[in-house]
């Protein structure tokens, strides 16, 4: 049996936001997947693989190198594979671009995030960060918040500006440089950073807000502090990928500034209303950890649509 190499040029052009939303709702209808995550270090270097098998669906195996000096070379940061297999049998079905399920993935998690809990007339979006996954949100944002402006801000203020150099011939986009100032006006807040420590302080926060964390997978990474997480209601895309592996929550759990029950809900609760959509009053924060079993809902979709195609 020959086994398709699924490539990114050919198939991202053809995928759809709103697709991808789509398929991670109704694969969280389906019997809970058996994840696993495991993690290998040297030094500030990470190995991540993970994998997932949702029944009714298939299995997944993805592994990745995250080297952040690569980016001093010129070269990607992140690399990997996907390995996606059938339900049935077992039988791998489909080698799948890494750099295509990822992009589409972690976009389409945390754009579904902003669906359910972000206010609809949501406008002014800030996006903290300046890399790859910044970019994509901005297309992902853009396909259903109508008339989105959006703002950037990176710690490197030259990456911010190239950023906006590149994408104002799409969208109605420009440079932050008041970090604060720019969270304190904003309805969605987004953020895509490598850092370890907090760069939103709750200090910041407005009534009626959405945040939106992307970018700690690590046990020592956070994007956000204590006091933002004490004021926010807190929604997860999976309790199992993040409570106890992502330092956004497990770090405040550990101290005592929040507890496990401050996480309200996760994707497996989207049937049973749990997610409530934004208004004036409340400030909700949504954590996106990449589960496996999203890689696998959103490959599957692209195995699908390769096949249409």
């Amino acid at each position: 049996m020959t086994v398709p190499f699924i490539g990114f040029d050919e198939m991202d052009k053809i995928l759809q936001w709103q697709d991808i939303t789509d398929a991670m709702v109704a694969g969280h209808q389906l019997p809970k997947a058996s994840v696993s995550d495991s993690f290998a270090y040297r030094g500030d270097d990470t190995l991540l693989s993970r994998s997932a098998w949702i029944d009714g669906l298939g299995v997944l195996v993805k592994s990745a190198t995250i080297v952040p000096e690569n980016t001093a070379k010129g070269i990607p940061m992140v690399n990997g594979g996907v390995m996606l297999f059938d339900d049935e049998t077992g039988q791998l079905e489909a080698l799948v671009d890494f750099h295509l399920v990822t992009k589409w993935k972690t976009a389409g998690d945390s754009l579904l995030g902003a669906k359910l809990l972000a206010r609809t007339d949501s406008k002014d979006i800030l996006i903290v960060g300046a890399g790859t996954v910044s970019r994509n949100m901005v297309a992902a944002y853009a396909s259903v918040f109508e008339d989105a402006r959006f703002t950037v801000w990176n710690r490197s203020p030259e990456n911010a500006a190239r950023m906006v150099a590149e994408l104002s011939g799409d969208y109605d986009i420009s440079q932050a440089t008041d970090l604060a100032e720019a969270v304190s006006r904003a309805d969605i807040i987004n953020c895509a950073t490598m850092s370890s420590d907090p760069v939103i302080d709750g200090a910041w926060l407005q009534d009626g807000q959405h945040i939106n964390l992307i970018g700690a997978y690590r046990p020592d990474m956070r994007e956000v502090n204590d006091l933002t997480m004490q004021k926010t209601k807190i929604f997860v895309d999976s309790r199992e990928t993040t409570i106890n592996h992502i330092g956004e929550l497990k770090i405040p759990i550990e101290s005592g500034a929040i507890t496990e029950n401050d996480v309200l809900a996760d994707y497996y609760d989207i049937a049973s209303g749990a997610f409530p959509k934004g208004n004036n009053s409340d400030i909700t924060l949504f954590k996106n950890g990449g589960g496996a079993h999203l890689d696998l809902m959103t490959a599957k979709l692209i195995l699908k649509k390769w096949r249409e195609a």
